[in-house]
């Protein structure tokens, strides 16, 4: 019997119609477009400005995009897992009331949130799943409402994030296609650098936390791209040892 192995067999996306160009942040902090672009190349983000609308709200409009391109029946999917790092909630689960709202009456779901790595990691264990021979057909979402933890006065971040989604079909395959690898690590240390710090269990949200702007998203940037590039140079060379040994 051939190995099982976890393919994409389709993929929706959904991004909000309001876009926030650079020229639009030039009047809203001390920065320019040029200086943006090249540092981080980016021209323009998308931001949801709708009231009582997170992320919830964009995973259900790729599933639906995606949908629109298949003959899938919602009631065959059999998990739903959303890698977001802005649930619409701390408790219930976003993934659980989108599979309820796309028509996923089958599936369970939770929420993985690891930052910036989240769908990668979800990735990871939906294609463990499949390649399990557990189930046949795993909805992986990827979506996030950054501007929600943004302080648009901060240029270090405000230049940087968006509001997105997209969303991945995942299906048993038995003639070696689909994912074949993978190599993931991670690492606890300089987490002070990159962080949101209040609102979790080391510093509930208080009025003075919320003065002090500790719920929107702090990084020092360049220690974080220093130890970004050191790393992502390590991860190469032990995946080129891997390949080659």
């Amino acid at each position: 019997m051939s190995k099982i192995s976890a393919a994409i067999t389709a993929v929706g996306k959904y991004v909000p119609e309001y876009v926030l160009t650079n020229q639009i942040l030039e009047t809203m902090v001390d920065t320019n477009d040029e200086w943006i672009t090249s540092r981080t190349g980016i021209k323009e983000r998308r931001i949801l400005k709708e009231k009582n609308k997170g992320t919830s709200f964009l995973a259900i409009q790729a599933v639906k995009d995606l949908l629109s391109k298949t003959n899938l029946d919602p009631k065959e999917i059999e998990l739903v897992i959303v890698a977001t790092a802005t649930p619409d909630m701390q408790i219930a689960a976003t993934a659980v009331y989108v599979a309820t709202q796309i028509g996923a009456v089958n599936a369970f779901g939770y929420d993985l949130d690891a930052a910036c790595s989240s769908f990668l990691y979800a990735l990871s264990t939906a294609s463990s799943y499949i390649e399990s021979g557990k189930y046949k057909k795993v909805l992986l979402i990827g979506a996030d409402v950054n501007s929600t933890m943004i302080d648009y006065t901060d240029r270090a971040t405000c230049i940087i994030f968006g509001d997105g989604a997209g969303a991945v079909l995942l299906e048993a395959n038995n003639e070696g296609l689909g994912i074949q690898d993978e190599y993931l690590r991670s690492n606890g240390e300089g987490r002070e650098y990159l962080q949101i710090p209040a609102g979790g269990s080391i510093e509930p949200a208080t009025e003075q936390t919320i003065k002090d702007k500790k719920h929107f998203f702090y990084q020092d940037g360049k220690k974080v791209f220093k130890n970004a590039v050191f790393n992502m140079a390590d991860v190469c060379k032990k995946i080129l040892q891997r390949t080659f040994s």
